[in-house]
């Protein structure tokens, strides 16, 4: 009794200091532990007398459902700035998206990438870092509408609260903002050693990725392809070989879709192999995107032909404007590609954070749930 009371107390007291989280919160039994995957002893930095500490390693989360009634695990993977904390709840305290697949059977891999969160930077061995202030964070994710630096984000909605500093909620997301390593290159090779130990120890997955860790997904998916199930790509980053939208316009991803080399059929010995075009349809110098396809004959991504994709795009997200080009990039690639646009399934007002956000779980239900009960037999 006693117990029950100083639990009850504390819940009310973290829901008077912080009034976004909820008391009601009511989640899925289950286990909970974690691990690391991935380390490897280099030098200390600035020693030569053989002492050694540990790098590359990404810190794993496993949940296992106290009912695990579906025949493969989800492992979530999160983009820029982020860490896995972004699946596990919303920053208002609602239930997350992992609490919702665990509560219809499946186990959940939640990684950190490497050098970032519960993964450890190593000075001196990890590349530079870098983050994201309060303003990029508004503009880009939580009050898009406030801003409209494309079209449609003035159609944002569903983020809780107003989405700028100083509101409880945006406080409590923007704390969880973590500085990421510069380079997509180094981030890229370096989550590819890592998570393809994981899923050598994991066996087969289902794959969601966010953003940034888009390309992840193509790269996992290349190096470990009977692994990958399928592939749920939420806005990936894009478009192929060059950003967009937001200046400077920079050259990006060599590879079509990634930083680091993927196979394609036939084969390719550099970046420059692959030969583009400018696909005029998907192009609009008033929105700074430029979209590229390969001329044709177009090189096949090998290794990825047998795994079903899918893009999910929010309606009121910057990923309006290029996403189109990255399905059509991935489609003449020979990627069994489907691209769902929420606003065209009945789910409207979500930008980027679309997992975050109010109508988070009926995307989760109506979308990716709906994807993997028709993909995964």
């Amino acid at each position: 009794m006693f117990l029950f009371l100083r639990v009850l107390t504390s819940i009310f007291l973290i829901s008077s200091i912080y009034p976004c989280v909820s008391s009601e919160i009511q989640g899925t039994l289950h286990r909970r532990n974690y691990f690391y995957v991935g380390e490897e002893y280099v030098n200390t930095p600035g020693t030569n007398n053989g002492s050694k500490i540990a790098a590359g390693q990404i810190y794993v989360e496993h949940l296992v459902p106290a009912d695990v009634t579906q025949s493969l695990p989800i492992l979530m993977i999160h983009g820029h700035g982020m860490t896995g904390t972004n699946f596990l709840n919303t920053p208002d305290g609602r239930l997350g998206w992992a609490d919702y697949f665990l509560s219809q059977g499946f186990e959940i891999y939640i990684v950190d990438q490497p050098s970032r969160g519960r993964s450890a930077w190593q000075m001196g061995v990890d590349g530079e870092q870098s983050d994201f202030d309060t303003t990029y964070i508004s503009s880009h994710f939580t009050a898009v509408q406030l801003f409209n630096l494309w079209p449609e984000a003035a159609l944002h909605t569903q983020w809780p609260g107003n989405g700028t500093a100083g509101d409880p909620i945006f406080d409590n997301f923007y704390a969880s903002t973590m500085p990421s390593l510069v380079s997509d290159e180094e981030s890229s090779i370096k989550l590819k050693a890592a998570v393809g130990k994981l899923l050598d120890d994991i066996g087969a997955v289902i794959l969601l990725t966010h953003s940034q860790s888009g390309q992840f997904g193509w790269i996992l998916g290349d190096f470990r392809p009977s692994l990958i199930k399928t592939i749920i790509a939420l806005e990936p980053i894009g478009p192929p070989f060059i950003n967009a939208v937001f200046p400077p316009l920079t050259p990006a991803r060599p590879y079509g879709l990634t930083e680091i080399p993927v196979a394609y059929s036939p084969p390719i010995t550099s970046a420059a192999d692959l030969q583009t075009e400018v696909v005029p349809s998907l192009t609009d110098a008033s929105l700074n995107t430029t979209c590229f396809r390969q001329v044709s004959p177009a090189r096949q991504m090998i290794n990825l032909v047998g795994i079903p994709t899918i893009v999910v795009t929010s309606q009121a997200s910057y990923h309006t404007i290029y996403d189109e080009c990255t399905v059509e990039y991935l489609k003449q690639a020979g990627v069994p590609v489907t691209h769902v646009k929420l606003q065209d399934v009945g789910i409207e007002g979500n930008a980027h954070m679309m997992f975050m956000e109010k109508n988070g779980l009926e995307i989760a239900e109506k979308v990716v749930l709906d994807w993997i009960q028709k993909t995964i037999v």
